[in-house]
């Protein structure tokens, strides 16, 4: 018999590129991984795998056994699915993560929604970036991750996850109170074309190269004044005059800061998804599924509901 905790530490490796990133992901020794890998080449008569440089790659039999490792783990997720329906008294524990946005706007609420109606429910709430997110659930370290999707975010075919649409939204000019655009309506983004901008540090997020490219399809280039990490920063920034900003709608910030939010129009106004993703087969698992729902339903009004 294969034990598939070593289908999945060799789907891990080839996800990393080395033995040692795949123990981190497991939380497991280095020497522990390369034992089971071993042992794992030693019953399957093949080797898994060959050095390449600093780190190594799978051979042609393991990529082979992973296109067939994606579909064992698959099922093996719904057969826990369809034992957790029959357990009673379900208590969890029910991880979810996401980006920041996505924590204070939706996990947030819907993880509260699911305490107060369950008490005894154990929760677990992770706020990190998305492709940490999508190493988290591949690890099995999560069970549900809100995602934005991003050029390294693991594309829609991959067959270790499920994805799932859940909203879209508008991205807003956030402008100081008593500002010319601030009274306006029917804003179009080329008209804070010569306005002083403010971002989110470009390794922190892809709030930066969002910008950029919803100015650039707008007509210009923006003049990036002042960088911050966290949306509180902008707030502050932009309420005292230093410049303007793009905000997702689920993005919000002190209620005491004078900015005010403006909603663009015309062609293109910036818009973004958001995604539910779980493992592959996991979604028909009651305590994930009670999840998904609460996020549904933790949508804001000023959001829209994408249809699963």
């Amino acid at each position: 018999m294969i034990d598939l905790r070593r289908l999945h530490m060799l789907r891990l490796v080839h996800q990393y590129g080395t033995v040692t990133s795949a123990a981190e992901a497991m939380h497991l020794t280095p020497s522990a991984v390369s034992h089971h890998l071993r042992e794992l080449a030693r019953e399957l008569r093949v080797p898994l795998l060959e050095p390449q440089g600093r780190k190594v790659r799978l051979t042609p039999a393991a990529q082979m056994l992973i296109v067939h490792a994606d579909g064992l783990l698959a099922k093996w997720e719904e057969t826990l699915a369809d034992l957790e329906s029959h357990r009673a008294g379900v208590t969890g524990p029910l991880r979810m993560c996401g980006f920041t946005t996505a924590v204070g706007g939706l996990i947030a609420p819907a993880a509260g929604a699911l305490h107060r109606a369950d008490p005894d429910l154990v929760i677990e709430v992770r706020e990190c970036d998305t492709d940490v997110a999508m190493g988290l659930l591949a690890a099995g370290e999560t069970d549900i991750a809100v995602i934005e999707p991003t050029p390294d975010a693991p594309p829609p075919g991959d067959p270790r996850f499920d994805r799932e649409p859940l909203l879209e939204e508008a991205l807003d000019l956030i402008v100081p109170a008593g500002h010319p655009l601030a009274s306006r309506t029917g804003v179009r983004l080329e008209d804070a074309a010569d306005e002083a901008w403010i971002s989110v540090q470009p390794e922190v997020c892809a709030h930066h190269q969002q910008v950029m490219t919803y100015c650039a399809a707008a007509g210009f280039t923006p003049r990036i004044a002042h960088n911050a990490t966290t949306w509180s920063v902008i707030w502050a920034l932009v309420a005292n005059g230093l410049g303007v900003s793009l905000v997702p709608r689920l993005a919000g910030g002190p209620s005491d800061q004078p900015v005010v939010r403006v909603p663009l129009s015309g062609d293109g106004v910036p818009k973004r998804r958001v995604l539910t993703c779980v493992r592959r087969g996991s979604r028909a698992n009651p305590l994930i599924a009670r999840g998904l729902v609460a996020l549904r339903a933790a949508v804001p009004d000023r959001c829209t509901l994408v249809a699963a």
